[in-house]
C-alpha cells in the first residue's frame, strides 16, 4: 500500500510520515502489520471522541439507512442539519442566532470573510502574523506567514497584519476595515494564548471603529480548553465565530455562525452569496450533533484541566524548557528544532503518535482526544521522556 500511496496520491510534503493504516479504535490507531500507535494528535484536533466511537458510528449507520445527500444547501429542511444548527445556537453566545454550515473550516472561513465585507459594504481585512486559517486563497490571504503563501500571489488585496498580543497595533484597525480575523489561541504559532484583556481591547476597538470580529474556533473550539468555545475563556463574544475540526467527530465539516441581521445579507443582493453543495450533509451533520451530545453529557470539559496538570506534571524534564497552550491544546517547547523532528519519529517507533506544528519548529503538538484516560496519558508522557533521555 504505501508504494501506491506514494506513487498515486498527492502528498503535502516530500517526506510522509507514511504509516500503513488497518484501523482505529479510542485513543489507538494500528497499522498493517497490527502495531499500536498511542495517539497524542487526535487527526490534529480533529477527533474529540478518539477514533470510531460506538455513538458516533450508529448515528452515521442510522442516517446513512434513511437517507444521505438530497439537495444542495439551505434548499430542504433536513432533520440531522437543522438539530444541529439549533444545538450550536443554544451553545452560542445570544446574539448568534443563525449557523451556516459547511465542507470544512477553511470554507467556513471563505464563507466569513464574505459575510463580513459584505455586511460591512468594506474591503479591507486584518489577520496576525503567525496565523493559520486554511490554505484555500481566501484564507491563505490572511495566513500570516509569508513563505507559506509566496509562491501563489496575487492574493487578496487590503489585508494588513497586526502583532497577536500587542495592543499598540490596534490603529490598524479603523474606518476601512471590515472585519479582523483572528485564532482565539494562535495554533501553527505554537499554541500562543492571548494576555493582558487583548482580545477584549481588540473587540472594543472593532466597535468604534465599526469593523467585525472573527474568532477562529477550528482548533479551541469543542471543549478543547475546557469550555465549549476558547473565547469563553477571555470573556468576550465575536461577531462571527469560525468552527470546525472537533464538530464533525471525525468527518470533514466547518460552520460559521452570526446574527440573524448579519447572516440574512448572504441571502440576497445576490442570491447565493455562499453556496455549497455538501456542507449541511445529513450523515455528517448526524456525527457532529453526536459528538456534541457526547462532549457535553459526558462532562468531558469538567475533565480537561486535570487532564492537563496530569500532562504538565508528567512532561516534566529538563529539555523541555516550557509548555504553552491551554486544556488539552498543549505544545512543549524545546531549545531547537532537531529535538521535536527526533522526538516524532523516535516516538513513532515506540508506539506513540506526535506532530508538528505549522510555524513553530521548536515545539511539538499534544492534542489528543478529549476523552483519552489518565493511564493513556501518563503512558505517552513516559515514552517522551525516554526518547528525550535518549538525546
Amino acid at each position: 500500500m504505501i508504494e501506491d500511496f506514494l506513487k498515486y496520491q498527492a502528498k503535502t510534503t516530500p517526506y510522509p510520515l507514511g504509516l500503513e493504516i488497518e484501523r482505529a479504535q479510542g485513543s489507538y490507531i494500528y497499522d498493517t502489520q497490527g502495531k499500536s500507535y498511542l495517539d497524542f494528535v487526535a487527526g490534529v484536533s480533529a477527533l474529540p471522541l478518539g477514533h470510531s466511537h460506538p455513538k458516533v458510528v450508529r448515528a452515521l449507520q442510522d442516517q446513512i439507512e434513511k437517507y444521505m445527500h438530497v439537495m444542495v444547501y439551505g434548499e430542504f429542511a433536513q432533520a440531522p442539519a437543522v438539530a444541529l444548527c439549533k444545538k450550536l445556537v443554544h451553545l452560542l453566545p445570544k446574539e448568534h442566532e443563525v449557523v451556516y454550515l459547511t465542507n470544512s473550516g477553511t470554507e467556513a472561513i471563505e464563507g466569513a470573510l464574505k459575510l463580513a465585507k459584505r455586511a460591512t459594504q468594506r474591503t479591507g481585512l486584518i489577520a496576525a502574523h503567525n496565523s493559520y486559517h486554511g490554505s484555500t486563497h481566501g484564507a491563505l490571504s490572511l495566513l500570516g506567514f509569508e513563505q507559506q503563501k509566496k509562491a501563489y500571489r496575487p492574493l487578496l488585496p487590503g489585508v494588513k497584519f497586526l502583532n497577536f498580543n500587542e495592543k499598540r497595533d490596534l490603529d490598524q484597525i479603523d474606518a476601512s476595515t471590515a472585519g479582523v480575523l483572528l485564532e482565539t489561541i494562535q495554533g501553527g504559532a505554537g499554541f500562543i494564548l492571548p494576555k493582558d484583556d487583548y482580545l477584549k481591547a481588540i473587540k472594543k476597538r472593532c466597535e468604534a471603529v465599526g469593523a467585525l470580529l472573527l474568532l477562529d474556533e477550528i482548533q479551541p473550539g469543542f471543549g478543547r480548553t475546557g469550555k465549549m468555545f476558547g473565547f469563553e475563556n477571555f470573556g468576550i463574544a465575536p461577531d462571527i465565530v469560525v468552527m470546525g475540526k472537533a464538530l464533525g467527530g471525525g468527518l470533514p465539516i466547518g460552520a460559521f455562525s452570526a446574527s440573524r441581521a448579519l447572516m440574512e445579507k448572504l441571502e440576497d443582493q445576490p442570491k447565493l452569496g455562499h453556496i455549497t453543495t455538501f456542507g449541511g450533509n445529513p450523515v455528517v451533520a448526524s456525527a457532529a450533533l453526536t459528538t456534541i451530545d457526547e462532549i457535553i453529557n459526558e462532562n468531558l470539559m469538567g475533565q480537561i484541566p486535570e487532564k492537563e496538570k496530569i500532562f504538565r506534571k508528567n512532561l516534566q524534564h529538563p529539555k523541555i524548557k516550557q509548555i504553552r497552550g491551554k486544556g488539552l491544546m498543549l505544545a512543549p517547547l524545546f531549545e531547537n528544532p532537531e529535538i521535536p523532528n527526533f522526538l516524532v519519529h523516535r516516538c513513532i517507533e515506540k508506539g506513540l503518535l506526535l506532530f508538528w506544528l505549522l510555524w513553530e519548529k521548536k515545539a511539538i503538538r499534544i492534542s489528543p482526544p478529549l476523552n483519552i484516560s489518565k493511564e493513556e496519558i501518563e503512558l505517552g508522557c513516559g515514552i517522551i521522556r525516554e526518547c528525550l533521555n535518549e538525546i
